[in-house]
């Protein structure tokens, strides 16, 4: 096989580009590094219908499925398919039959041919509901040139990380604002901490931010002055012209709407598992510390100074990711595990799967953040995979990161986070990974000695 998966009889499958020759580049093709001394072979790959299967019976599937509480249970469905069959399987349910991989060089070479227009599953309710009321989609949902259309208009503004910088100073008073208010709430009940389900006030953290696009409408109509501060991607995207109202109307929708669930509750895993791990905790507590020490009021200088933190959100994706699979029509055939993949078959990465096999992490079940830190790239090769890859990785990636780095950060040096009951809590699918349970946090200033054991 060439690079670990692609025979070399499948550069000539329907033009699917030669390994050999040099990869595309540029903002709609992406280098993804290939391994050295990847193994090869000249076998004829073997046909669709050998990769191991649950059955062809598409309705029987989807009623066992169904039986079994499949959709809240789909990532440990997933997890015990894998078991079963091994690295890839294929599953057909109803009328719809999908390729599962857990294995990062498959994955590596799906997201290599996943083309310049890379088309991902659509939920056919959302899209049904938007073509009947005729409501625009933006990025989220949009294919082909359209969807190509939009996203490089958004790139510069979401996704540049120089522009990052411009949404440090809107994101701090979130986090400071939620710090005072469980400070208030600790006063208040005048027991030295403060003890609930904060699941509500983090989707509230959240979702802020619509307030700052509410406020720069307000802004515009009283014509203020912009020159000194940023004015938001609302007023950029107006300004550059590039796409028509209602569809910057439809993205900024989605970027709103798509970013409230998915970053509070990555910060209630978060928090899970720092309370879970309170050596870990420490550990970032110190490096937060010794940040603000270095870089004082400057909180673009301190998020380059947390790398340990960084690592720990990415260390919280491994073990909840909000999406538990990530998914791409084949443009052309593909060659992955020896079996030959016809093009337009849906492919899902199972990056639960990923995150919790002993055959790609050491201890997967350990919280320990410092393993993104290591040199040796082979350990985290392709296997950081919760903002999803390539250039239709999530749109609100940049931001998410500094929303949830800069929360992280007044929370580590305001106050040790708890957890009442230390039995695991187990998670659920609806649409994103949830807990099954709500989680009770105690919150206590830090600077009170911790209670005896």
């Amino acid at each position: 096989m060439l690079a670990r998966g692609l025979p070399l009889r499948s550069v000539l499958v329907k033009g699917c580009q030669p390994l050999l020759s040099a990869p595309q580049e540029g903002p709609w093709h992406l280098r993804v590094p290939t391994r050295e001394g990847a193994r090869i072979s000249t076998r004829v790959p073997r046909p669709f219908s050998e990769i191991p299967s649950p059955g062809d019976n598409g309705w029987l599937n989807l009623y066992r499925f169904w039986r079994e509480k499949g959709s809240q249970n789909f990532h440990h469905h997933q997890f015990q398919n894998f078991q079963k069959y091994g690295p890839i399987y294929r599953e057909k349910l109803g009328t719809m039959e999908s390729v599962f991989i857990v294995d990062p060089e498959d994955i590596a070479i799906l997201f290599k041919y996943e083309g310049s227009t890379p088309e991902r599953y659509f939920i056919p309710p959302w899209v049904a509901y938007h073509q009947h009321y005729q409501r625009p989609i933006g990025v989220l949902f949009k294919k082909s040139g359209a969807w190509k259309k939009d996203r490089l208009a958004l790139n510069p503004e979401v996704m540049a990380p120089e522009a990052m910088k411009n949404f440090v100073s809107l994101l701090d008073p979130v986090s400071r604002d939620f710090v005072s208010i469980l400070h208030r709430r600790i006063e208040q009940q005048g027991s030295g901490k403060f003890s609930g389900d904060f699941s509500n006030d983090l989707f509230r953290f959240a979702f802020e931010s619509e307030k700052y696009i509410q406020n720069f409408s307000l802004d515009l109509r009283q014509k203020k002055d912009f020159n000194d501060i940023y004015p938001g991607i609302l007023y950029r995207l107006l300004e550059n012209n590039k796409l028509l109202f209602e569809d910057i109307k439809a993205n900024i929708t989605e970027l709103l709407a798509g970013g409230v669930d998915t970053t509070s509750m990555t910060l209630q895993w978060h928090l899970y598992e720092m309370a879970r791990s309170l050596t870990v905790q420490e550990m970032l507590r110190e490096e937060v510390l010794a940040a603000r020490r270095q870089a004082g009021e400057d909180m673009n200088r301190m998020l380059q100074l947390v790398p340990l933190l960084k690592a720990s959100i990415k260390e919280t994706l491994r073990l909840h990711p909000i999406s538990v699979t990530l998914q791409r029509y084949l443009v052309n055939d593909l060659v992955l595990q020896d079996y030959m993949i016809p093009a337009k078959t849906l492919v899902q990465v199972s990056t639960y799967t990923l995150g919790r096999d002993p055959n790609f992490f050491l201890n997967p079940s350990k919280f320990d953040p410092t393993r993104w830190l290591g040199k040796n790239k082979d350990l985290t090769h392709f296997r950081h995979l919760g903002f999803g890859w390539g250039i239709r990785q999530c749109l609100g990636r940049r931001i998410a990161e500094v929303e949830m780095t800069l929360f992280l950060i007044h929370i580590l040096e305001n106050f040790r986070v708890e957890i009442q009951h230390l039995n695991d809590v187990g998670t659920m699918f609806n649409l994103i990974l949830m807990p099954d349970q709500p989680i009770f946090f105690t919150f206590r200033p830090f600077t009170q000695d911790p209670p005896p054991a």
